[in-house]
């Protein structure tokens, strides 16, 4: 007989949790404490939220006898990254009443709140639900909010694109009523609310879900600003005559790694064929339901599907994949990305409407001495009849602008201090995750300290030419890779406070991961190391030649063509 699998920790806290349910109403009213039980800190996951603390209080706080200051960090779902000005609105008051008075814009098109109080935290979910917003599935192992390129000028597809992440969206949202029974009283403002009236049942995951969370995201070619390869599931629109005829799919994508263990590491998707629009909903749930079935659920640190798919093989996985759907992929259509990055400035669609691509240094939407970007979004929001998108490098499209209102909002952004973009291309390049103060995760800064960085690289760069020149940096505080950093043509990932791996050598379309070049680096290694590669680009580069490029034609570091030997 063969021996059962042994399963864990969290596995059995989701098998015993009702749907999701767990002890969670007990937590929230239990006053002794600011945070949740034990078990209810893997739970509260799947409902949007993170248990953190103030990492800069807790030494302080300890000293006085005091528990460390929990609180939430809440992800808001926006499937597509579109946002509505009511919307917008409405987050912005949120986080002045209940968060720290800052949004972030995620790297996954997604808000987060920063500091709500567990007190306050069924009325914060109540507050963005008024406004057709949710959090289910922000977090947790079930598919995450569902990424689509936000820029409707470069295609005349866009909109149809967009409506396939919003299906894909909706259909692999988990249908337990957990979370509107524990944060809406039973009530949703949506017009209907999954298994209402009937018992609760999962039909695509099961009553434990996914072995680790999974993330699906969508691009139009020539822009990769979605970073579709770092995703489980990665979609490549193709259109034919301006239509929107299906997309090219990928598997296997995904960041993390874990330090110390090589036989962890990042994978870019592979890609496996190309499927009809009108089947890719299909597609999406039968991959989806491979890797909850082959997932590994023993060990959380191989539960990505990376992991299963060099496990079992891409042609098993493709085999199974065909048996599920009843059908076989067709061979992957011709295709091409040209850039990873955002475009800013003002652009004008196919159809007359005007946008403008905003920079917001590391996606926090802050009010800031001369810089009062959050209140200059709050009165535009107020006439704006239009959207705010958010991209995946953590920048905010405000699109279908009224012609008339063009210059009102130019007009508004010059009294607040805020400019459309920064000349730097590294700055507009730069990625960061929230990593300290209160990730509880990170072993470095990364949001609070890369503008600093930058500071000190800029007249390096601008003594060789390169202030305009396009190069993405991307720093996090973990090996974990929210803001995905193995695929920047400079990254920098946290091992220790004021320490940093160099990574280099990524494409900056995307399709190239980077490779370690120096470790545990400081402040002054990471500028001794880039300035003579600064200087080196600035001389020998070919013509068009992008820096990670250059990295290795030049043998700094050899290419990284798989997962499998990113640590070679």
């Amino acid at each position: 007989m063969a021996d059962t699998p042994k399963l864990s920790e969290v596995e059995h806290v989701k098998h015993a949790s009702n749907y999701l349910r767990g002890t969670l109403a007990e937590s929230l009213v239990n006053p002794i404490t600011g945070a949740l039980y034990p078990d209810d800190t893997h739970l509260i996951k799947f409902h949007g939220s993170y248990q953190q603390t103030d990492r800069d209080l807790d030494s302080e706080r300890k000293r006085q006898k005091l528990e460390p200051l929990y609180s939430l960090m809440i992800r808001v779902r926006v499937p597509g990254g579109i946002a509505t000005p009511a919307q917008w609105t409405r987050m912005d008051e949120l986080a002045d009443h209940y968060g720290n008075g800052t949004l972030k814009l995620t790297t996954r098109q997604a808000f987060q709140l920063h500091g709500v109080l567990k007190r306050n935290l069924k009325k914060t979910i109540q507050g963005f639900n008024d406004a057709l917003l949710d959090s289910i599935a922000g977090c947790g192992d079930v598919n995450r909010n569902v990424m689509c390129n936000p820029n409707p000028h470069e295609s005349q597809v866009h909109a149809a694109v967009y409506e396939v992440s919003k299906q894909i969206s909706t259909h692999l949202t988990p249908r337990t009523s957990a979370y509107w029974e524990l944060w809406l009283n039973g009530e949703s403002k949506f017009s209907s609310v999954p298994n209402e009236g009937e018992e609760d049942a999962e039909p695509i995951y099961g009553r434990t879900y996914l072995p680790r969370k999974f993330k699906i995201a969508l691009a139009i070619p020539p822009h990769n600003d979605t970073d579709i390869f770092a995703n489980d599931l990665g979609l490549i629109a193709i259109e034919e005559k301006g239509q929107l005829v299906g997309f090219n799919v990928a598997v296997g994508g995904g960041m993390g790694m874990t330090f110390g263990m090589p036989e962890t590491y990042p994978r870019l998707a592979s890609l496996i064929g190309f499927v009809p629009a009108d089947k890719v909903v299909d597609v999406c749930e039968k991959i989806v339901t491979i890797q909850r079935d082959w997932g590994n659920r023993e060990n959380r640190k191989f539960s990505r599907l990376k992991y299963t798919l060099d496990r079992v093989g891409l042609d098993v996985f493709k085999a199974e994949l065909d048996q599920r759907l009843g059908f076989t992929l067709e061979p992957v259509r011709a295709y091409e990305f040209k850039s990873s990055g955002d475009a800013f400035g003002w652009s004008q669609g196919p159809y007359g409407a005007h946008h403008l691509t905003l920079f917001v240094e590391g996606g926090r939407v802050a009010d800031r001495p001369g810089h009062q970007l959050k209140t200059a979004l709050r009165e535009i929001a107020a006439f704006h009849r239009g959207d705010f998108r958010l991209t995946g490098n953590q920048n905010l499209v405000l699109a279908n602008v009224a012609p008339e209102d063009r210059l009102t909002i130019e007009t508004i952004l010059a009294q607040y201090g805020v400019a459309v973009a920064t000349s730097s291309g590294l700055r507009r390049g730069a990625l960061a995750c929230v990593a300290l103060n209160t990730c509880s995760l990170a072993f470095a800064e990364a949001e609070r300290y890369i503008p600093q960085l930058i500071d000190r690289l800029e007249p390096i760069l601008a003594s060789h030419n390169l202030t305009h020149d396009d190069i993405l940096i991307r720093m996090t505080g973990c090996p974990n890779g929210c803001a995905r950093p193995y695929l920047g043509e400079i990254g920098l990932v946290g091992r220790a406070v004021g320490r940093y791996n160099l990574y280099l050598g990524a494409a900056f379309n995307g399709e190239r991961m980077n490779k370690l070049y120096k470790e545990m680096l400081d402040e002054d290694g990471i500028v001794a190391e880039l300035t003579p590669l600064f200087a080196d680009y600035a001389q020998n580069r070919q013509p068009q030649e992008h820096f990670g490029d250059f990295m290795v034609r030049r043998g700094y570091v050899q290419a990284t063509t798989s997962g499998l030997n990113f640590h070679e």
